[in-house]
């Protein structure tokens, strides 16, 4: 078989060039990433599979199973940078891969696996990618979801969509959360995890502080996860809240991992705090308002996907990052008392001492 062409035909399981995996950088979707390393290694478990990723998402990669290495490179979102991608594509080119597959629609994103020279360039048409992909997939518009979209081109070309896909995983080992708890002053009991941030203010819950006083009331221990964009709002949660609110916000993306992975129960906007969580197998509370559960929510499941019922919204789901109707009523109608009731439902569903 032209080894050129196994992504358009059956794989050959002895092959053990790499593979390299451009994806999108946007931590949720790095984290449903996941699911093409494992549709990946389930066809070729004898390749290394590595993943371009930027500065932020790099803790990430330590976690995923499957992934030899990550190759931190961070390239600006709002140019070329024609030095930067020459300089990637001379790393590439050094790592020897076989295969790379290009799951942004960009061409800015085929740029340096074509520069580097990898043999077999893999994505769907996009924007005018002509010579930079060189193993083109049609169809993309049939594919609703962001995650057949990418794991569709780990698959043979034309092969069908499976019932289900791999989910995608994260784990910590029970003794680096064990040192994170003890570096923290945090005790052993289960706490409930606040992920108050999201790219995009119309997705983000405003009754945080609210549902921070009444898990506090029920004895329950408090911790806000996020980066420094929340810290604003975890100081209005812990002034809500009291002493049984811990602000553990920070730079570090590997400590809101750790967080959500020490965590009892999750709740969290559609964000990417929401996928980290659902990835390491948290019981995770995702608050949905303008963006569609069945789009959006991470392939693990949810404990509960809590959206507004009290009246039908023409508008929902918008996809908008802003509202522009009904003043935001997709999450206002979502009471901080209902969240709250969930959480302990999750709590003690998941056999977990409150």
């Amino acid at each position: 078989m032209n080894k050129d062409s196994q992504l358009s035909g059956d794989a050959d399981r002895s092959d053990t060039r790499p593979i390299l995996i451009i994806p999108y950088m946007w931590i949720g979707d790095f984290v449903r990433n996941h699911t093409v390393v494992r549709v990946l290694k389930e066809r070729w478990p004898n390749r290394p599979v590595d993943l371009l990723t930027t500065s932020l998402c790099a803790p990430l990669v330590d976690y995923m199973p499957g992934v030899r290495q990550g190759i931190v490179w961070d390239l600006p979102r709002s140019r070329l940078a024609v030095s930067r991608q020459f300089g990637l594509a001379k790393l590439l080119r050094e790592r020897n891969y076989g295969t790379a597959l290009v799951l942004p629609r960009t061409w800015k994103a085929a740029i340096a696996p074509a520069l580097a020279g990898i043999p077999e360039r893999v994505g769907f048409v996009g924007e005018f990618r002509f010579g930079l992909i060189n193993r083109w997939r049609w169809g993309e518009k049939r594919l609703p979801r962001f995650i057949d979209k990418n794991a569709a081109l780990a698959q043979p070309d034309g092969a069908p969509l499976p019932p289900e896909w791999p989910v995608p995983q994260l784990r910590v080992p029970a003794e680096e959360i064990a040192r994170w708890r003890q570096a923290n002053g945090l005790s052993a009991r289960a706490a409930v995890a606040l992920a108050p941030g999201s790219v995009g203010v119309s997705k983000r819950w405003t009754y945080y502080p609210e549902a921070a006083r009444l898990l506090v009331e029920r004895g329950l221990e408090v911790w806000v996860v996020g980066g420094p964009a929340e810290k604003g709002l975890a100081k209005e949660i812990v002034a809500a809240g009291g002493p049984g609110v811990r602000d553990l916000t920070g730079n570090d993306l590997r400590n809101g991992v750790l967080a959500m992975a020490a965590a009892g129960v999750a709740i969290s906007n559609d964000s990417g705090l929401m996928h980290i969580a659902a990835a390491l197998g948290t019981p995770t509370m995702g608050i949905f308002g303008p963006t569609s559960p069945y789009l959006w929510a991470p392939l693990n499941g949810l404990a509960a996907t809590v959206v507004q019922d009290k009246s039908v919204l023409s508008c929902q789901p918008c996809q908008s990052t802003i509202c522009r109707m009904n003043d935001h009523r997709c999450m206002r109608d979502i009471a901080a008392s209902e969240v709250v009731a969930i959480a302990q439902r999750v709590l003690g569903a998941s056999s977990l001492p409150p």
